[in-house]
Protein backbone atom coordinates (compact mmCIF):
# COMPACT_ATOMS: atom_id res chain seq x y z
CA UNK A 1 0.00 0.00 0.00
CA UNK A 2 1.50 3.56 -0.99
CA UNK A 3 1.97 6.32 1.35
CA UNK A 4 -0.12 8.89 0.78
CA UNK A 5 0.53 13.21 2.27
CA UNK A 6 -1.41 15.86 2.11
CA UNK A 7 0.16 18.22 -1.11
CA UNK A 8 -2.52 20.35 -1.84
CA UNK A 9 0.01 23.34 -1.16
CA UNK A 10 1.67 22.87 -4.36
CA UNK A 11 -2.08 22.45 -6.83
CA UNK A 12 -3.58 25.64 -7.74
CA UNK A 13 -6.93 23.98 -7.51
CA UNK A 14 -8.98 25.15 -4.42
CA UNK A 15 -10.35 23.04 -1.57
CA UNK A 16 -13.76 21.65 -2.91
CA UNK A 17 -16.84 24.37 -2.01
CA UNK A 18 -19.84 25.45 -3.45
CA UNK A 19 -18.57 28.82 -2.88
CA UNK A 20 -14.82 27.58 -4.35
CA UNK A 21 -13.19 30.57 -6.27
CA UNK A 22 -10.97 29.22 -8.91
CA UNK A 23 -7.57 30.73 -9.09
CA UNK A 24 -6.43 33.44 -12.04
CA UNK A 25 -5.24 32.48 -14.99
CA UNK A 26 -1.36 31.78 -14.44
CA UNK A 27 0.41 33.92 -17.01
CA UNK A 28 4.29 33.10 -15.65
CA UNK A 29 6.65 31.08 -17.68
CA UNK A 30 8.07 27.57 -15.39
CA UNK A 31 9.12 24.42 -16.95
CA UNK A 32 6.14 22.66 -18.16
CA UNK A 33 6.21 19.10 -15.77
CA UNK A 34 3.19 18.23 -18.12
CA UNK A 35 1.10 19.45 -20.80
CA UNK A 36 -1.24 18.42 -24.18
CA UNK A 37 -0.57 18.28 -28.02
CA UNK A 38 -3.49 19.01 -29.64
CA UNK A 39 -3.33 18.25 -34.09
CA UNK A 40 -5.89 20.79 -35.77
CA UNK A 41 -6.73 21.26 -39.02
CA UNK A 42 -7.67 24.98 -38.45
CA UNK A 43 -5.19 26.58 -35.96
CA UNK A 44 -7.37 29.86 -35.37
CA UNK A 45 -10.66 28.40 -35.34
CA UNK A 46 -8.91 25.86 -32.30
CA UNK A 47 -7.22 28.74 -30.66
CA UNK A 48 -10.70 30.37 -30.49
CA UNK A 49 -12.69 27.82 -29.37
CA UNK A 50 -10.32 27.11 -26.60
CA UNK A 51 -10.14 30.92 -25.12
CA UNK A 52 -13.91 31.88 -25.58
CA UNK A 53 -15.24 28.02 -24.72
CA UNK A 54 -13.10 26.74 -22.16
CA UNK A 55 -11.59 29.86 -20.67
CA UNK A 56 -7.61 29.54 -22.18
CA UNK A 57 -5.48 32.55 -22.81
CA UNK A 58 -3.20 32.92 -25.57
CA UNK A 59 -0.04 32.68 -23.61
CA UNK A 60 2.13 32.99 -27.09
CA UNK A 61 1.84 31.99 -30.56
CA UNK A 62 4.34 31.59 -33.63
CA UNK A 63 2.15 32.12 -36.29
CA UNK A 64 2.16 28.80 -38.28
CA UNK A 65 3.27 26.90 -35.68
CA UNK A 66 2.23 26.70 -32.56
CA UNK A 67 -0.21 28.10 -30.15
CA UNK A 68 0.61 27.93 -26.25
CA UNK A 69 -2.71 28.03 -24.44
CA UNK A 70 -2.64 28.28 -20.52
CA UNK A 71 -5.93 27.86 -17.80
CA UNK A 72 -4.37 28.00 -14.34
CA UNK A 73 -0.97 26.82 -13.47
CA UNK A 74 0.29 23.51 -14.97
CA UNK A 75 -2.78 23.50 -17.37
CA UNK A 76 -1.15 24.17 -20.50
CA UNK A 77 -2.05 22.81 -24.06
CA UNK A 78 -0.23 23.26 -27.85
CA UNK A 79 -2.24 23.77 -30.62
CA UNK A 80 -0.62 22.35 -33.90
CA UNK A 81 -1.10 22.43 -37.68
CA UNK A 82 -1.96 19.11 -38.62
CA UNK A 83 -3.24 18.55 -42.34
CA UNK A 84 -6.20 16.59 -41.19
CA UNK A 85 -8.51 16.65 -37.81
CA UNK A 86 -9.25 13.18 -36.20
CA UNK A 87 -12.85 11.99 -37.41
CA UNK A 88 -12.92 10.10 -33.55
CA UNK A 89 -11.50 12.19 -30.33
CA UNK A 90 -8.03 9.95 -30.28
CA UNK A 91 -7.41 11.50 -26.57
CA UNK A 92 -9.15 12.56 -23.27
CA UNK A 93 -7.58 15.41 -21.33
CA UNK A 94 -8.93 16.66 -17.69
CA UNK A 95 -8.85 20.14 -16.64
CA UNK A 96 -9.73 21.20 -12.75
CA UNK A 97 -12.22 23.81 -12.67
CA UNK A 98 -14.52 24.44 -9.79
CA UNK A 99 -18.34 24.10 -9.43
CA UNK A 100 -19.58 27.40 -10.09
CA UNK A 101 -17.50 27.31 -13.65
CA UNK A 102 -19.22 24.33 -15.26
CA UNK A 103 -22.48 25.89 -16.28
CA UNK A 104 -20.54 28.70 -17.39
CA UNK A 105 -18.37 26.56 -19.90
CA UNK A 106 -21.14 24.54 -20.58
CA UNK A 107 -23.16 27.22 -22.58
CA UNK A 108 -20.19 29.12 -23.85
CA UNK A 109 -18.41 26.36 -25.69
CA UNK A 110 -22.24 25.37 -26.67
CA UNK A 111 -22.75 28.73 -28.02
CA UNK A 112 -19.34 28.36 -30.10
CA UNK A 113 -19.97 24.71 -31.12
CA UNK A 114 -23.41 23.37 -30.75
CA UNK A 115 -23.80 19.73 -29.52
CA UNK A 116 -20.37 19.63 -28.00
CA UNK A 117 -21.22 19.39 -24.87
CA UNK A 118 -22.15 16.06 -23.08
CA UNK A 119 -23.27 16.38 -18.92
CA UNK A 120 -22.55 17.70 -16.32
CA UNK A 121 -22.61 14.40 -14.55
CA UNK A 122 -22.01 13.73 -10.78
CA UNK A 123 -19.19 10.54 -10.63
CA UNK A 124 -18.66 8.36 -8.18
CA UNK A 125 -15.18 9.86 -6.93
CA UNK A 126 -17.19 13.07 -6.07
CA UNK A 127 -16.34 15.10 -8.42
CA UNK A 128 -19.04 16.99 -11.48
CA UNK A 129 -17.76 16.10 -14.81
CA UNK A 130 -18.20 18.49 -18.09
CA UNK A 131 -17.31 16.51 -21.31
CA UNK A 132 -16.35 18.93 -24.60
CA UNK A 133 -15.59 17.21 -27.84
CA UNK A 134 -13.46 20.56 -29.49
CA UNK A 135 -13.46 21.54 -33.26
CA UNK A 136 -10.14 19.75 -33.61
CA UNK A 137 -11.66 16.16 -31.92
CA UNK A 138 -9.97 16.43 -28.81
CA UNK A 139 -12.04 15.00 -25.62
CA UNK A 140 -11.90 17.77 -23.02
CA UNK A 141 -13.39 16.83 -19.30
CA UNK A 142 -13.68 19.79 -16.86
CA UNK A 143 -14.33 18.39 -13.76
CA UNK A 144 -14.98 20.22 -10.49
CA UNK A 145 -14.44 18.48 -6.89
CA UNK A 146 -17.84 18.37 -5.31
CA UNK A 147 -17.60 19.33 -1.54
CA UNK A 148 -17.70 16.17 0.65
CA UNK A 149 -20.35 14.40 2.90
CA UNK A 150 -20.09 11.69 4.99
CA UNK A 151 -21.38 9.50 2.95
CA UNK A 152 -18.77 10.33 -0.17
CA UNK A 153 -16.39 10.14 2.39
CA UNK A 154 -17.43 6.65 3.13
CA UNK A 155 -17.89 5.56 -0.20
CA UNK A 156 -14.21 7.29 -0.91
CA UNK A 157 -12.10 5.27 1.93
CA UNK A 158 -13.78 1.87 1.06
CA UNK A 159 -11.90 2.14 -2.40
CA UNK A 160 -8.94 3.11 -0.63
CA UNK A 161 -8.91 6.60 -1.33
CA UNK A 162 -8.48 8.92 2.16
CA UNK A 163 -9.10 12.50 1.78
CA UNK A 164 -6.97 15.08 2.96
CA UNK A 165 -7.63 17.23 6.18
CA UNK A 166 -9.36 20.48 4.83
Amino acid sequence: MADHYSAFEISPVPPPALDAVPPEVYQGIYGMPMFVTVPTSDLAASADFWIRGLGFIDLFTIPGRVTHLRRWAFQDVLLVPTGRSAEVPAMTVSFACVLSQVDEIAAACTELLPGCTTGPRQTPWNTMDLEIVTPENARVILTAARPQDAESARYLESVGIKAPEA
